[in-house]
């Protein structure tokens, strides 16, 4: 009869199946670190960024905690500045203490720290250089890079700050306040190509058009022989914080090469976007299938540089997120 087991000299066992073969030990579970009041209360901030304010029996239902719970967080929260309640109308918000935590992250680089592995993920996808850009008033800068090989051609540097009204930076324009637009485009608009756009009332209507597609298409309005394939990232409150985009040279970006990237460019931001606390329906709201309604849309309305079909039309913009 075989043994089940024998040591191996060194007072440890290994186990033998019927066949000989090893049999690999039970992997133990995962310990879990969670503490749970915790997450009731996270829960709770999260449901008050969405629907705030908003009186406890909507928030204690948003954030699926009964009612006893949920006013014990908030009045621990209230104590710390991190709530505020209007007694006399019974109503809950956010404190001021927040926009310190906001700054911080800001400053700490949340945003990109939070990005960079689903930049990694799709450069390794694409094939191609992947950047992270926010607005910051009247400009865009670059946050974040991934340099899928060290040989292809980098278009931006952490940092680089450009005018809001070309390239994959036209949509945070889109997404950004009416004043803010109107102010971009009262200016006297820099031409950085030949294809550069500095028609405001050409820009104007695109800005419209990028909101109803829900992404971006353009090629040489900033580089030269640089196309882009860019797509907006949005945070809990379902407002766009960020574009993600792909850049590469046109010779590797000819038609309908951009269109085949667009898939993949949209599910990264979307995926981004959860992780940044965007809901199920404030993400795939946007996000319908481009490749598949490419041919249905060739009107003169459309951008010279993109003449996609509508996507579903995106969520207005909400508060100010503590990311931008």
């Amino acid at each position: 009869m075989a043994q089940a087991s024998r040591s191996n000299g060194k007072g440890r066992s290994r186990s033998r199946s019927g066949n000989g073969a090893h049999e690999p030990a039970a992997a133990p579970p995962a310990r879990d670190y969670s503490i749970a009041a915790v997450g009731r209360a996270l829960d709770l901030l999260e449901a008050l960024s969405r629907i705030g304010p908003a009186p406890l029996a909507a928030l204690a239902d948003a954030a699926r905690c009964t009612r006893t719970a949920g006013f014990r967080l908030l009045r621990t929260l209230e104590a710390r500045g991190f709530a505020i309640q209007d007694e006399a109308r019974g109503m809950w918000r956010l404190g001021a203490r927040w926009g310190v935590l906001g700054r911080a992250a800001v400053e700490q680089g949340a945003l990109a720290a939070t990005a960079m592995p689903f930049l990694s993920a799709l450069g390794k996808t694409s094939g191609e250089n992947v950047y992270l850009r926010v607005r910051d008033g009247l400009e865009s800068e670059t946050v974040a890079i991934y340099q899928t090989d060290p040989g292809l051609r980098v278009y931006s540097e952490i940092g680089k700050r450009q005018p809001l009204h070309a390239g994959s930076s036209r949509l945070l324009l889109a997404h950004a306040p009416e004043a803010v637009q109107t102010q971009v485009l009262a200016q006297r608009l820099p031409r950085f190509t030949p294809a550069t756009r500095t028609d405001s009332a050409w820009i104007a209507a695109d800005l419209q058009r990028i909101r109803t597609r829900g992404y971006l298409l353009t090629t040489d309005e900033v580089v030269a022989g640089a196309a882009t394939v860019a797509a907006p990232v949005r945070d809990a409150s379902g407002q766009v914080v960020a574009v993600l985009s792909v850049s590469a040279p046109t010779m590797r970006m000819r038609p309908p090469r951009p269109r085949a990237l667009l898939p993949v460019v949209l599910d990264a931001a979307l995926k981004l976007s959860r992780t940044l606390g965007a809901t199920g329906n404030e993400a795939v709201a946007r996000i319908a299938d481009p490749a598949r309604k490419s041919s249905a849309s060739t009107s003169a309305s459309a951008s010279s540089h993109d003449r996609g079909s509508a996507a579903p039309a995106l969520a207005a913009p909400g508060p100010h997120s503590i990311f931008r």
